[in-house]
């Protein structure tokens, strides 16, 4: 089996398009009209896996929740200092600022997305 995509809904597209195409740099590759909702697919430039962002038409006043079950997805930055750069640029907070973990030989931040969803940022250091 081969794992194809996340899908996540959004409550603000725009806000969301803009957090993953600009601070995580994920390139557009097709959107999908439904009849309730459009689909936004979204990837990284050395990767096959997709989010999709689901835009629904519809969607509760106060936003989505995820329960207490889903923890977070991660992505791999080669730069955490100009990672961080783009976060202070956006003007948005880090849920946990960059640290080491000698164990995974990585630096490693958290960031939540426009809807709350927790997104580990790290970078290898070998």
């Amino acid at each position: 089996m081969k794992i194809l995509h996340a899908m996540i809904r959004v409550k603000d597209i725009d806000k969301s398009m803009k957090f993953y195409t600009e601070l995580l740099g994920l390139k557009k590759t097709h959107e999908i009209k439904l009849e309730d909702c459009i689909l936004h697919f979204l990837k990284g430039e050395d990767s096959d896996f997709e989010i999709e962002l689901t835009q629904n038409f519809e969607n509760p006043e106060s936003g989505y929740t995820n329960g207490n079950a889903f923890g977070h997805f991660a992505v791999e930055t080669k730069n955490m200092d100009d990672f961080v750069k783009k976060v202070e640029f956006m003007g948005l907070e880090f849920l946990y600022e960059p640290f080491v973990m000698e164990e995974a030989a990585s630096k490693i931040a958290f960031i939540k997305d426009p809807d709350g969803n927790e997104i580990e940022i790290i970078e290898k250091l070998n």
